[in-house]
């Protein structure tokens, strides 16, 4: 039985909540209103992985001669995917399993708020163009496959090869010795999944997954397996200098991706990612890349982000939306990194076992200038600092903020 207590009690929390609830979108209006009102940096900002080339000073003096931000963005995309060298991206990319390449891009533009996507492309050198086809000479905002292609074909874009002789042979190596894990399988997160390998150190698996970063407890079967693999190099023609390189891709595929965010002195901002995706996937697998809002996302009025790592756990978390969002309520560039990163480690449960064999980073810059590079794990396989690049006047490299110290075996 009600009294008439109890009803005006639960009429003053109810009025006290129904206010909590009304005031909360206010307060973060609040918050994003201010982060809108931030003033431009006084200096071009650029944030990226650690390219190798003068792409990123070259494109840090386009923003200084007025050049449109995502040109800016595109420039250092262009320059990996040109380089047959870097196997992770465009032109030389590892294939799938079939032996085709298959490149993702996304990019998105700050002024303009537009988007485009391409997935799965076959045959087309720049993805990342062809992502800014989509946004800017089509009614979508994504398009894969052979549709995507059709579209490079009818702008001018050139068919061509995409395999390399050197990512040909190391494809072939992959075939024949087949000690690397293939992506058919149950996937992490379920029980008896591909990371519960049995204990290295009790019951070695000829063909079990090595850790990425592997202990002492792998040496071993890492060198057994490495001997091995040589040797079916030596067979397949591959020249001596690229031999080693070879059998790390083997044991370790590339997991490689080129993300750059930028920034300029109006605060206009841009975002863009490219990709050849995971080594030797299964055919039409589409990772974080060309995924809006994982892979890349900017919001003009807050800031704009990026991924290189674990395509797969990104898309779970919407990484760079996320991290953009984290910065509308008010987080530092820094702290919203972190924080979408522990959202895959909460995926997880906190459990090693499997976030051992993830890997993350997040690229990040805010439309005041303010900028991050954030990753799941403090250190490389040989120790180094994870670091990724920033521009704003002086290039330079710098160690990420990181979640978990060490490598993924700690």
């Amino acid at each position: 039985m009600t009294t008439r207590r109890d009803f005006l009690s639960r009429s003053a929390m109810t009025a006290a909540s129904l206010s909590a609830i009304t005031q909360a979108p206010a307060q973060q209006s609040q918050t994003a209103e201010g982060i809108k009102q931030l003033p431009p940096p006084k200096k071009p900002v650029i944030v990226t992985r650690h390219t190798g080339d003068n792409s990123v000073d070259e494109a840090y003096k386009m923003l200084l001669d007025g050049t449109d931000t995502l040109d800016a963005c595109n420039h250092i995309c262009l320059a990996r995917e040109d380089d047959p060298n870097d196997h992770s991206v465009g032109y030389g990319g590892l294939p799938n399993e079939d032996g085709f390449v298959e490149l993702d891009a996304c990019c998105m533009h700050g002024p303009t708020r537009a988007a485009g996507s391409v997935g799965a492309i076959q045959n087309i050198r720049h993805a990342c163009l062809v992502s800014r086809l989509v946004m800017e000479r089509t009614g979508h905002v994504m398009l894969t496959g052979k549709g995507a292609e059709h579209l490079a074909v009818m702008h001018g874009l050139k068919r061509e090869d995409m395999l390399t002789d050197d990512a040909r042979k190391m494809w072939l190596l992959w075939k024949e010795s087949r000690t690397s894990q293939n992506f058919w399988g149950p996937p992490m997160l379920a029980p008896g999944g591909k990371s519960a390998n049995p204990a290295p150190e009790l019951h070695p698996q000829k063909h079990s997954m090595i850790p990425r970063h592997p202990g002492l407890e792998w040496a071993d079967e890492i060198r057994t397996r490495s001997q091995q693999l040589t040797a079916m190099a030596i067979d397949l023609g591959i020249p001596e200098r690229k031999r080693a390189f070879a059998v790390e891709q083997m044991l370790w595929p590339t997991t490689g991706t080129i993300h750059v965010s930028c920034v300029n002195t109006k605060g206009e901002m841009s975002g863009a990612t490219t990709t050849s995706g995971q080594a030797f996937k299964i055919a039409g697998r589409l990772g974080d890349s060309p995924i809006i809002g994982a892979g890349c996302y900017t919001d003009q009025d807050i800031g704009s982000a990026g991924a290189t790592g674990s395509g797969e756990e990104n898309i779970k978390v919407a990484g760079a939306h996320t991290i953009v969002d984290c910065m509308r309520q008010g987080m530092s560039p820094k702290e919203a990194g972190l924080e979408a990163l522990r959202r895959i480690v909460r995926n997880y449960n906190g459990d090693m076992a499997k976030i051992r064999y993830l890997d993350m980073i997040y690229y990040i810059v805010r439309k005041d200038g303010a900028y991050a590079g954030v990753s799941l794990w403090s250190t490389t396989a040989n120790g180094t600092p994870k670091v990724f690049s920033v521009h704003d006047g002086q290039y330079r490299v710098e160690n990420c903020a990181w979640l978990l110290e060490g490598t993924t075996t700690n």
